[in-house]
């Protein structure tokens, strides 16, 4: 874990709003599976295709794609790809240290 490029990650509205969304996908992500011509090839649970976090936000898809890299990088989020899909979760335990990393040294 580097402290530096979590809050780097989360300097940013949209990304900050992504995790928001993967905390509860069903919730913030639902609707988009329900009605969408995209391939759901894995359930809410296990990621979220880059396209519906693009039509969530409304922002161009490599837009969106960079911000996924910038959070992945800093090891907030998985992906795992499927065939030419690829799907976005958090990364729980990762989040977790750095939660108790910033109340130990804040």
């Amino acid at each position: 874990m580097e402290p530096l490029l979590i809050y780097k990650a989360l300097s940013n509205e949209t990304r900050m709003q992504i995790l928001e969304w993967l905390r509860d996908p069903a919730k913030h992500l639902g609707y988009l599976a329900m009605n969408s011509e995209l391939p759901l090839k894995c359930d809410l649970q296990n990621g979220v295709c880059v396209g519906f976090i693009q039509e969530k936000s409304g922002l161009a898809q490599s837009v969106i794609s960079s911000y996924l890299k910038t959070l992945q990088k800093a090891g907030l989020l998985e992906s795992k790809r499927v065939g030419q899909w690829t799907y976005y979760r958090r990364n729980e335990e990762n989040i977790r240290k750095f939660c108790e990393y910033v109340n130990r040294e804040l």
